[in-house]
């Protein structure tokens, strides 16, 4: 069973109580927690050696294991560490779960419901982000660009569920995507060929299809050309580039007051003169701030969750219509149609596999209500023909 054993426990716990009478910030000064994990190994084993108790045999490992109690997260800091884990889920403490290349397994580790609070309470402790009765999901990023999801047990029979998404770095390019069986060669050449040319994309698919990895790996084709604002609920597009804003909502105060909503961003990074603005996920009424931007001549990008490339355009002309009732579909329509370029479709397979299922493209045309589009590439995989990536294509 994972898990630190009990005589690296005692050793974390000296080693919590030196750094909290030495006013050493694990955070700040990592060298001294590692001096003080060495030394207190050494003298546990000293005093064992002279008492006839349990020895530390390995030495190196505790030293490993008292660092992830005391500055890391505990039994789960191996499994963050890991790079090939890419999502981390706790059901009450007593199931954990990873998921490697798409596919679920359980681990053989056991936490305990205080054990969970605690890890809890350490990874909200930077976001200034919180849960309790009163809030009991919260969506927050770690310091690694990981996304945090937990919802505790009043809301949750048996326990608080935490769910842990890792972004991992190998996927953070359209050629590391293709590498990697994603998408073709000459389509991702394509899709960055278009995001440097300012075109606006949607970027469709299911839970876990992999939206956001190619919203992120779309963006680092253009990072170095355009001044990109992002958008997001909790951070979670990891994007480099010479020239980005950032922004992220905030929860309401305990008072009710202080709440930062998507609607608010979209309008506020309008302000800050954007090459090119990002909503990581379109879900609710932002939607008609997105349609208005885009209708300004700002290049776009954003996801949203849909079954196809045409149904996340029908979703987008439902969604601005949560604004208010004075919002009209005849008018969303044809100013998506004509502000939308491209919509990427993802999937993921049984095997866990992700890959681009579709990319249409909006004709600017209306028919029976619905935006008309072309096909620009269709997944070869699914017995159409594979049509050569071009915007006259």
């Amino acid at each position: 069973m994972l898990g630190v054993n009990p005589p690296s426990l005692a050793v974390a716990d000296r080693v919590r109580l030196r750094l909290r009478s030495d006013g050493t910030d694990p955070s700040i000064d990592p060298d001294a927690v590692r001096r003080i994990t060495e030394a207190e190994v050494r003298r546990h084993n000293d005093l064992a050696l002279a008492r006839g108790q349990e020895l530390i045999d390995d030495e190196a490992r505790s030293v490993r294991d008292v660092l992830a109690a005391v500055s890391g997260y505990g039994a789960l800091q191996p499994l963050l560490d890991d790079p090939g884990i890419e999502e981390i889920w706790v059901n009450g403490g007593d199931q954990v779960h990873v998921a490697r290349g798409g596919v679920a397994e359980r681990v053989d580790l056991r936490l305990g419901e205080t054990v969970v609070r605690d890890l809890v309470e350490r990874m909200l402790q930077s976001t200034g982000r919180r849960v309790d009765i009163s809030q009991p999901f919260v969506d927050a990023s770690l310091p690694d660009g990981s996304r945090l999801h937990v919802a505790i047990a009043d809301v949750v029979r048996g326990g608080w569920a935490v769910n842990i998404r890792k972004f991992l770095p190998g996927h953070r390019t359209l050629d590391a995507l293709a590498a990697q069986g994603a998408l073709p060669v000459d389509l991702a050449r394509f899709l960055g060929d278009e995001m440097r040319a300012g075109r606006s994309v949607i970027v469709s698919g299911a839970t876990h299809a992999g939206k956001t990895t190619m919203l992120g790996a779309l963006l680092a084709a253009c990072a170095d050309l355009q001044r990109i604002v992002t958008v997001e609920e909790t951070f979670e597009l990891s994007v480099d580039g010479p020239d980005l804003v950032a922004l992220q909502g905030r929860q309401a105060s305990l008072e009710g007051s202080g709440e930062i909503t998507l609607r608010r961003l979209v309008k506020e990074a309008l302000r800050m003169r954007p090459d090119r603005l990002v909503v990581g996920e379109v879900r609710d009424a932002e939607a008609l701030d997105l349609v208005l931007a885009l209708n300004t001549g700002v290049p776009g990008a954003a996801t949203v969750h849909a079954n196809s490339a045409d149904d996340a355009l029908d979703k987008l002309t439902m969604l601005p219509l949560l604004a208010g009732r004075n919002i009209d579909r005849s008018f969303i329509v044809p100013a998506l149609a004509a502000s939308v370029d491209l919509v990427v479709h993802c999937v993921r397979d049984p095997e866990g596999g992700r890959r681009v299922r579709e990319v249409i493209a909006p004709t600017g045309e209306i028919a029976d209500g619905r935006i008309a589009t072309r096909v620009i590439y269709s997944d070869p995989g699914r017995g159409t023909a594979l049509r050569t990536p071009g915007r006259d294509s």
